[in-house]
């Protein structure tokens, strides 16, 4: 059993986004969300964090979402975690790309925060079938 998704990680390096994101998936997910602003940071925060979910912006200065995903998968804790791309990079064959690295899918930005958490929830339950 998949168990309840309760627990958001979130690596995103725009402050305002992660503002907007990190409301949305409270208030209106009602999920716990740690927000970390690098792939750098994530690696040092997320098994501590112990995520249901990660959701990885794909263009960050220093290591890219890319990049993080692989080592993070690396960690023994997460490398059954899923994972999706939040990006505007959303052409057919950069998806295809990030689902060939174990994504789930993707959330386009820009989102719409009053449906960001039902579209997390909806890859949640894609990763659990």
């Amino acid at each position: 059993m998949a168990g309840t998704l309760m627990r958001v990680l979130y690596v995103e390096d725009d402050a305002d986004i992660q503002a907007v994101a990190k409301l949305a998936l409270e208030i209106v997910g009602k999920f716990t969300v740690k927000i970390c602003s690098s792939g750098e940071e994530a690696l040092k925060e997320a098994v501590s964090f112990a995520p249901d979910m990660i959701l990885l912006d794909v263009m960050m200065p220093g290591m890219d979402g890319l990049t993080t995903l692989v080592r993070l998968r690396q960690l023994p804790e997460l490398e059954k975690v899923p994972v999706a791309f939040m990006t505007a990079k959303v052409q057919p064959q950069e998806v295809e790309h990030y689902r060939s690295l174990g994504a789930v899918d993707v959330i386009a930005k820009p989102f719409d925060p009053m449906q960001l958490s039902s579209q997390v929830r909806s890859l949640w339950d894609k990763a659990h079938d």
